[in-house]
């Protein structure tokens, strides 16, 4: 069966090179403002129409709160046999300065053995990936498939959590496959088994009536900009550690390690440019509490006056390690930042929707099944990682599918550079994702 599943997965690489070819020239960016929402509506009709092909009998599109569609689809499996639900999403980042781009980022482009373009990794690769192994399987299924494919991820506006709440029935499997992710690197297969939540808060700071001259008043008056400032810098010690007061920042992670070298490779990091942080690199990105400045707004300096300024505002992110409560670290981030202000400013804190960490559970026939299928497509054994970032439907498929196993893999490993300009997708990682994912569909039916 591998050899057999590995043939017809390679004869059909070709076909899923065309398939996410059409996939990345829809715009489907979830946001209005910045692409029209026919983008989205192509793209998702695409996708309900590509799973109906490869033998998934009902699919439909359903609008969730936000306005979004999600596709939906299931395919019963034989009696008895298990339910697994396949997850991906067809909306995609915004390409941002399409200069900084080498090739048209709705243009699937090929360079140097890897496929170029917005939504080639995260998530129109895993899509594909999808089919590629629906279609090697081929029908009858030897379980239960379901499917959804979300339409508004990367807005973080959480419409197919709240779909999933309110008919969880659609959802109701025995695995989950959150195929989101990736490797560590190219080749060595990894499960995420751990996610970080979110703790987001804009604050404001206000000193003075309105704007007046620096050379006049400078000194004594209160700067709102440098009060700012200074509230910001008490969010980091002299280590670089992230430091709210009240929160735990020295949570160590036991599973596999990050390389400095490969972090600072995938990171980007110059020559001669430290890494903040007191602990190895995988205590900082996956088991510690990490505050990032999102923006401020405050004068440019292209066109910036000789005006001390009046107010100041920023939007902060604070990711929040498995064990931590979402809610009371924002809390704490909120009193931390009020404590902080200097001088008197007034200042206002507005908390924004939070995320709770997740943390899977690998002791289940379903993640037995699923390493064994990993190792067997890569020729590796699969290693586990955590990944700093969020994905708030993990927590949702927990509580409202509270039987299901979840695991969190795909083809997003560090090279695709998602969310960046020149986003891209090694093609061998889409071709033994698919692999692994039919050869672990056949293994979980044997499961019961």
């Amino acid at each position: 069966m591998p050899d057999e599943i590995r043939s017809k997965v390679r004869d059909l690489m070709p076909t899923a090179r065309t398939e996410l070819a059409t996939l990345v020239g829809f715009k489907s960016v979830a946001d209005p403002r910045q692409f029209p929402p026919q983008g989205c509506t192509d793209a998702a009709n695409w996708v309900r129409d590509a799973f109906v092909a490869a033998g998934i009998g009902h699919v439909e599109l359903i609008e969730t709160p936000d306005g979004s569609n999600a596709v939906v689809g299931h395919q019963p499996g034989p009696e008895g046999a298990p339910t697994v639900l396949l997850y991906c999403h067809y909306d995609v980042q915004p390409p941002g300065n399409e200069k900084l781009w080498h090739t048209p980022p709705f243009e699937l482009t090929e360079r140097d053995g890897r496929w170029y373009g917005r939504g080639a990794a995260d998530c129109k690769g895993n899509i594909v990936m999808h089919l590629l192994a629906l279609r090697a399987l081929g029908t009858p299924f030897p379980v239960g498939i379901r499917v959804v494919a979300e339409g508004s991820e990367e807005m973080g506006t959480g419409g197919l959590e709240e779909l999933v709440q309110q008919r969880p029935e659609l959802f109701q499997a025995d695995m989950i496959l959150v195929v989101d992710t990736g490797n560590a690197e190219v080749g060595e297969p990894t499960a995420t088994i751990t996610l970080r939540g979110m703790a987001n808060v804009v604050v404001h700071v206000e000193t003075m009536a309105g704007e007046v001259h620096s050379g006049m008043f400078g000194g004594p008056a209160p700067d709102a900009l440098a009060a700012l400032v200074q509230m910001l810098a008490t969010l980091r010690d002299e280590d670089g550690n992230t430091v709210v007061e009240g929160l735990d920042s020295g949570q160590r992670w036991d599973g596999a390690e990050y390389a400095e070298a490969q972090f600072r490779t995938d990171a980007g990091v110059l020559d001669g440019v430290g890494l903040p942080g007191s602990g190895s690199v995988a205590d900082s990105v996956w088991a510690r509490p990490a505050l990032t400045i999102l923006g401020m707004d405050c004068p440019p300096v292209v066109g910036s006056a000789a005006a001390i300024q009046p107010r100041a505002s920023a939007r902060l992110n604070l990711r929040v390690p498995p064990g931590m409560d979402p809610q009371k670290a924002q809390d704490a981030l909120i009193a931390h930042l009020e404590a902080a202000a200097p001088w008197g400013a007034r200042v206002t804190v507005e908390p924004e929707q939070i995320g709770s960490p997740f943390r899977a559970s690998t002791d289940g026939p379903g993640y037995a099944a699923l390493a064994e299928a990993m190792a067997e497509a890569f020729g590796k054994p699969l290693g586990t990682v955590g990944q700093g970032g969020s994905i708030p439907l993990c927590n949702v498929f927990g509580t409202m599918v509270p039987g299901a196993e979840i695991v969190m893999l795909g083809v997003e490993e560090p090279r695709c550079l998602i969310h960046a300009p020149n986003e891209s997708v090694d093609p061998s990682e889409i071709e033994n994702l698919a692999v692994a994912e039919a050869l672990f569909l056949g293994r979980f039916a044997a499961t019961r």
